[in-house]
């Protein structure tokens, strides 16, 4: 089992919603199974993780911690397309302020399995 910090890195930082942006993203591995952890990054670090790993499998991953409580600021389409996860979870308390997770967000996860 090892567990790859996969963002942020040391050389870059993304300045718009900070905080957000540059949580940490790390992917666990264990047998053949793995999962990534999102944190609370927003489509813009999505698209730099992907240009930062594409031609990899390294996103790719058996589990998706859905990044951002389902916002739909997060969880691209392109992005769920390169992580293939077989299951997703959501961080969401019941109820919240925040209408987490978004309704847009869900169905772009329902599409994945149809």
């Amino acid at each position: 089992m090892y567990l790859d910090i996969l963002w942020p890195t040391s050389n870059y930082i993304i300045n718009e919603n900070i905080l957000n942006n540059n949580s940490l993203v790390c992917k666990l591995v264990y047998k053949s199974y793995s999962m990534l952890f999102t944190g609370d990054i927003e489509e813009i670090a999505e698209n730099v993780i992907l240009e930062k790993y594409k031609d990899t499998n390294i996103l790719k991953s058996t589990i998706l911690k859905v990044a951002h409580h389902g916002s739909k600021t997060s969880s691209t389409e392109r992005f769920l397309n390169i992580v293939k996860p077989k299951v997703v979870l959501i961080g969401v308390g019941e109820n919240n302020i925040f209408d987490h997770p978004n309704d847009v967000v869900l169905k772009r996860l329902k599409r994945m399995w149809k």
